[in-house]
């Protein structure tokens, strides 16, 4: 039967507009869409087996995410744009792995044999994400890197006390349990050429990192104890030692990495540490988390401040570090520009580290084109490059942190897939859901939601841990994670399903039944005919969708097709009861009416 026009666009404003089925905002901002709010949910009711088996759906390397991840589920949560202070997800998240991963749960399962090849260079999150996937699609996977270890920046440019080594290399096992090759030590360009890659695979990804560190045009830069964040942290991070830097240590920079760099000084044996940044303090980039732990190892914070010159002593060493005050940071039209005033200030050191920038080093010798800060130009949703087996991923693709790493590390496989199978690069993907995004999720708070207080961590005291490698966070006890993951909003909205029985029989919200009649253009007379028209669904909804009229019109709908007659079998009862009713048999006659 055909509906009128008027029901059917009812039913699309409801089907178009419902939230049933929108992320929770950490999920959305997750570009791997891990499922927070569940796995959050299952460690609050002390089900920390689940919670496990929940990130091990998406995520690899739940115990380095949840020491190191910058955490953008974290900057999204309800709690934090409400009250300003998140669920710790990233704590919650090394909770379930140190207290339930184990080998056992880890999907091992592969395709059939493909026999097909991919070349993969760099062995970091991202390249390890996109082998993990191309293997599990049936492909044999080969992992190329320059250095002896796995990890890529995660290894040699994120500190030991942050991130356990070992942590590292027991998730990378799941790579040779899937039976992923590598060849370490191996630097493309150098040992193997770019074309070689080329002819002896199907296909390649380049994910080799920003591992070419820069130093901004100051005059001094070349003095003898100045030094960029890469070959710092890089050597720190290998030896455990820095021998050409001093004791008064200035690291310029004002985002995480300059906050790892400063706060690796002193476990070198550095006596005087200054961080300088040019923004303000309020507007460092770095997390409130490294900020917050740098000020209690002591690192002396000056910001505002922008390095002049770099003065040296009689020998060519640093000696003074002069700085000018900064006027702004950008010009007229946007544009990142520094400008200062006349106001200048010395410090007495005899090292500085710059923390200002990256580098993506070109390996394909000069086949792909590349951008600002190295960056191969790709297709942003396919990661394609101009040559069409050579996809990027990562950090050489854009990527900043280890998750987005990760997601483009996915973005990459799926595109690598299809290209060697022949299919289409684009048709029938849905690139919003391969990154992150923002939800269309808008409800109300609960009423009679509190404002409960983060849960803090255990860290090691600041003058204890400063002088060593060893984790200086320890993480939460179980009665802590729960008591934190108890704290979660849970968002949703599904307020009508909690308000009516009767629409949990048909779908998980609004969307499911509507969306289906819209596209159908028909749906089971049981459906409307359930709803009893009490309001209760439209009460609650945000949107105040009219659910309940928009099913009583399609009964009068209904009504009009079968001519006055309910579409219903167990109706004729009630069609004949009332037409008894009515009948000269059942009615009672008024006395003196004929």
């Amino acid at each position: 039967m055909k509906f009128k026009q008027n029901v059917v666009e009812q039913a699309k404003t409801v089907a178009d507009g419902c939230m049933g089925h929108e992320d929770a905002y950490c999920v959305a901002a997750c570009p791997m869409h891990t499922d927070v709010k569940k796995y959050v949910s299952q460690i609050g009711v002390g089900d920390i087996k689940g919670a496990m088996e929940t990130i091990r759906e998406k995520l690899f390397l739940p115990n380095t995410l949840g020491r190191i991840c910058a955490h953008p589920c974290e900057a999204n949560c309800r709690r934090e744009t409400e009250f300003g202070e998140a669920i710790s997800i990233a704590a919650l998240k090394r909770f379930a792995a140190e207290h339930a991963d184990s080998k056992d749960l880890w999907d091992r399962e592969t395709a059939i044999p493909s026999g097909k090849r991919v070349a993969i260079v760099g062995a970091g999150p991202a390249g390890a994400q996109a082998a993990i996937d191309l293997r599990k699609a049936g492909h044999d996977v080969v992992i190329y890197d320059k250095l002896d270890v796995c990890g890529g920046m995660m290894r040699v440019g994120i500190p030991e006390y942050r991130l356990p080594r070992e942590v590292i290399d027991f998730e990378y096992c799941y790579l040779e349990d899937l039976g992923v090759g590598f060849r370490m030590g191996i630097e493309v360009g150098k040992d193997i050429l770019f074309q070689q890659l080329r002819n002896e695979y199907d296909a390649v990804i380049l994910a080799h990192g920003a591992h070419k560190g820069s130093k901004p045009p100051v005059p001094g830069k070349d003095h003898e104890g100045v030094f960029h964040a890469v070959e710092y942290l890089k050597e720190i991070s290998l030896t455990r030692k820095f021998p050409k830097a001093g004791k008064k240590i200035a690291v310029i920079g004002g985002g995480d990495v300059a906050m790892d760099c400063a706060r690796s000084s002193w476990r070198i044996g550095a006596d005087q540490v200054y961080l300088i940044s040019l923004e303000e303090y309020e507007k460092l980039p770095a997390s409130k988390e490294e900020i917050e732990e740098s000020q209690e190892e002591n690192v002396q914070f000056i910001n505002g401040w922008g390095t002049d010159v770099i003065i040296a002593d009689m020998n060519g060493r640093v000696k003074t570090l002069q700085m000018k005050r900064v006027a702004s940071m950008f010009d007229k039209e946007g544009t990142f520009n520094p400008s200062y005033t006349d106001e200048t200030k010395e410090i007495e050191v005899d090292t500085v580290v710059f923390a200002t920038g990256q580098l993506v080093e070109d390996i394909t010798e000069g086949a792909l084109e590349q951008k600002g800060g190295g960056r191969y130009i790709v297709d942003p949703e396919t990661l394609a490059t101009q040559l069409p087996d050579v996809f990027v991923a990562g950090d050489a693709s854009g990527g900043v942190i280890v998750i987005e790493a990760m997601a483009l590390g996915r973005k990459a496989a799926k595109s690598v897939d299809r290209y060697i199978e022949n299919k289409d690069l684009r048709q029938g993907r849905n690139f919003k859901s391969e990154y992150s995004f923002s939800t269309n999720l808008n409800v109300p708070l609960r009423k009679g939601t509190e404002n409960l207080p983060r849960t803090s961590g255990n860290h090691r005291p600041a003058e204890e841990r400063k002088r060593d490698f060893k984790q200086y966070d320890l993480g939460y006890t179980r009665e802590q994670a729960i008591q934190e993951a108890s704290r979660c909003l849970r968002c949703e909205c599904k307020l009508c399903m909690t308000e009516c029985i009767m629409m949990n029989d048909y779908g998980e919200c609004p969307q499911d039944i509507f969306g289906a009649f819209v596209e159908n253009g028909d749906i089971n007379p049981i459906i409307p005919y359930s709803c009893n028209m009490c309001g209760g669904c439209t009460h609650v909804c945000p949107n105040d969708y009219k659910i309940g009229e928009t099913f009583m019109a399609m009964r009068k709908d209904f009504i009009i097709h079968n001519k006055g007659k309910s579409p219903m079998k167990g109706h004729k009862a009630i069609e004949m009861h009332q037409k008894l009713g009515f009948s000269k048999i059942f009615c009672t006659k008024v006395k003196g009416v004929k």
